[in-house]
């Protein structure tokens, strides 16, 4: 049976990190951390879930290890007596405050410690398992892939036996809502309860005294994101109700990508897709544009339609007859300036495209998607 350690805070990710671990077969040893954190409560939730999975027969060694009386001095708003919590998004400026120095650093040093010294005695193999994913490595550093990396060379230089432990960042290049799912299908192969399982988590830097989740803090908001984009009610108490702390997190989430649009968008692009615009005609950049090539959304890189999709209508905007097989292009209702029409727009940012119209190619369907030159990206496909 396979052996993991991982760092275990109690949390979303980390809980469902274990999930998925336990499904796969193997044996976990949990280590969790005080640290001085104002959101201690994540430790009581750690064992709660521990001592959810004995009763169901699942056996997963665990340990709180403290070291408040060291990282208790470091300087953070997310220990005891430092500055209070920002709120926002999760990838904003201010939420660099809640970066503890060297704390990823300090608990990989345990958990590869620890997970060296079972190598040793039972002679058998160990992965470190860690939670940390894409969502954190705007704001932490030593959330990054390049962070782990050094860390194993330098854990690895600095031990003998290291050819039997390494790192496992299944994550790392996914998001939170990619281990909920994982998760859920984990707990399903396990025959436990995901409510259960996740109302035991803890992920808000500022509870209340209750332990209630605020909803405001960025990991609140990047939390609450998560469970609305698989279709689940998160079943952690927060202070306010489901669906108010849900339409706050989509508008602080709204907000933020408009301002990441405004600095990356040039203002017609902006103003084409975040504002529903269109650009005037035989002015747009493709939309005479012959070269062999994929089109993908200005805003977010989704693909949406290739070169053989395209055709020349006449009408002074980039014309495709089919959209990708994987563009999955929303059509909606569009009743502006006095008129009915069917908008386009890309699924994964709702970036405002064009409109579709009944008069292409009969050979093709009889559709033309009528597509502002704005909000494509063209990408040419080498001979």
């Amino acid at each position: 049976m396979p052996r993991a350690v991982i760092a275990f805070s109690g949390g979303m990710d980390s809980t469902g990190l274990l999930m998925r671990l336990l499904a796969d077969g193997y044996t976990v040893d949990c280590i969790s951390y005080e640290y001085g954190q104002k959101h201690s409560i994540e430790l009581e939730r750690a064992s709660k879930n521990i001592e959810y999975l004995a009763g169901s027969g699942i056996e997963v060694s665990h340990r709180i290890i403290d070291l408040s009386s060291a990282m208790g001095a470091f300087e953070s708003s997310l220990l005891k007596g430092g500055d209070e919590i920002p709120e926002g998004h999760y990838e904003e400026e201010q939420m660099k405050s809640t970066v503890v120095p060297n704390r990823n650093a300090i608990f990989a040093s345990i958990v590869y410690g620890y997970a060296l010294s079972i190598s040793t005695r039972e002679h058998c193999d160990v992965e470190i398992a860690l939670g940390v994913h894409s969502g954190d490595h705007e704001i932490y550093p030593d959330c990054r892939p390049e962070f782990y990396t050094s860390l194993g060379h330098a854990f690895a230089t600095g031990n003998w036996g290291s050819e039997r432990v390494s790192f496992t960042l299944p994550y790392i290049d996914a998001d939170k809502a990619l281990i909920l799912k994982d998760a859920r299908n984990a707990i399903e192969v396990l025959g436990l309860d995901f409510t259960t399982v996740f109302a035991n988590t803890s992920t808000s830097y500022n509870p209340d005294k209750d332990g209630r989740s605020s909803g405001t803090s960025g990991a609140d908001i990047e939390r609450i994101l998560a469970f609305h984009s698989i279709g689940e009610r998160d079943p952690v108490e927060y202070q306010g109700t489901w669906d108010t702390v849900l339409e706050n997190a989509l508008r602080v989430e709204k907000k933020h990508k408009d301002m990441q649009y405004k600095e990356r968008l040039t203002e017609e692009q902006y103003y084409v897709t975040r504002q529903s615009g269109t650009e005037r005609a035989f002015t747009g950049i493709y939309w005479d544009e012959k070269r062999t090539g994929d089109y993908f959304c200005i805003c977010c890189g989704h693909l949406l339609f290739n070169s053989d999709m395209k055709f020349d209508s006449g009408c002074g905007w980039p014309s495709f007859h089919t959209e990708h097989p994987d563009a999955g292009i929303r059509h909606i209702d569009d009743y502006t300036h006095g008129m009915h029409r069917t908008e386009v727009q890309c699924e994964k940012c709702d970036a405002h495209l064009g409109h579709i119209f009944n008069d292409g190619p009969r050979q093709f369907g009889g559709q033309r998607y009528c597509i502002n030159s704005a909000s494509l990206q063209f990408e040419e496909l080498e001979e």
